[in-house]
């Protein structure tokens, strides 16, 4: 079995696969204060089947958690992972002015969007971070944006207001709210919506200029919030939770037949 592992700056994602069957997964928070020994309990916690797990591929763009994962994938499972970057073959034309500075998951999106979905594509990320990842038709990343996540904005506006309260993140009964609570969850779920629907609006306007294409770009949307705000979005036509491990499972195909090539030769 393959164990995917999407490490955010709020949340790690784990994924068990038995071939392309996803079993389980789970999303946890980022402990930044994590230990190799702690990692390894959590893993025994969640899978009951982790013996099983005979490959790992691991993405993150947490720094100082990666030699974590790293280090815990070694010793509970025996396993040496593949830790995703931009110098993997990963089936995709990088176009970023420097590849290197592109997250690894925001790699792994693109790589499952393209092969799932084909191109041109475009991938809203719902997480600390809101991104927007643009692959063309032919397979090449072209770049993207990043914005304030709707949690990262929401809690920084609770922080620095006295006389405002953290809300749960659901769908507005109504714009115009009639009460504070009302109020906040209409402006940073419509918010959140209003901001996203513009992004993408301008990025398939500067699609058309820069490759042009006779298909119109797919937008999918993935993370925690993908499924409340696609209810309201006007632009995001799919909603596929588990994309960023999906696209993990697909790189890991990918440099294992290549790894084995050269094993054979």
């Amino acid at each position: 079995m393959l164990l995917a592992i999407d490490i955010g700056n709020t949340h790690t994602v784990l994924g068990m696969y038995d071939g392309k069957k996803l079993k389980e997964y789970f999303r946890v928070a980022s402990n930044h204060s994590f230990t190799v020994d702690e990692c390894g309990i959590l893993l025994k916690q969640l899978f009951e089947e982790y013996n099983k797990i005979k490959d790992v591929i691991i993405c993150s763009v947490v720094p100082p958690l990666t030699p974590i994962y790293e280090e815990m994938s070694k010793k509970f499972l025996k396993v040496d992972p593949i830790v995703v970057s931009s110098d993997l073959p990963l089936g995709i034309k990088i176009l970023y002015d420097d590849p290197k500075t592109v997250g690894a998951d925001r790699l792994a999106n693109a790589v499952a969007a393209y092969e799932i979905y084909g191109g041109p594509a475009i991938v809203v990320d719902l997480g600390t971070a809101t991104t927007f990842d643009v692959i063309s038709e032919k397979g090449e990343y072209l770049g993207g944006a990043i914005a304030p996540g709707i949690e990262t904005s929401s809690l920084n506006l609770f922080q620095k207001a006295s006389q405002l309260f953290k809300v749960s993140l659901e769908k507005p009964k109504k714009a115009i709210g009639t009460n504070t609570e009302e109020s906040l969850r209409s402006g940073i779920i419509f918010g959140a919506v209003g901001q996203i629907d513009e992004i993408v609006k301008r990025i398939k306007e500067e699609l058309k200029q820069r490759r042009p294409s006779k298909n119109k770009p797919k937008v999918i949307a993935t993370g925690g919030l993908a499924s409340l705000v696609a209810k309201e979005s006007k632009t995001i036509e799919q909603v596929n939770p588990t994309l960023t491990l999906e696209g993990l499972r697909r790189i890991y195909l990918r440099v294992k037949k290549i790894r084995t090539t050269k094993n054979i030769k």
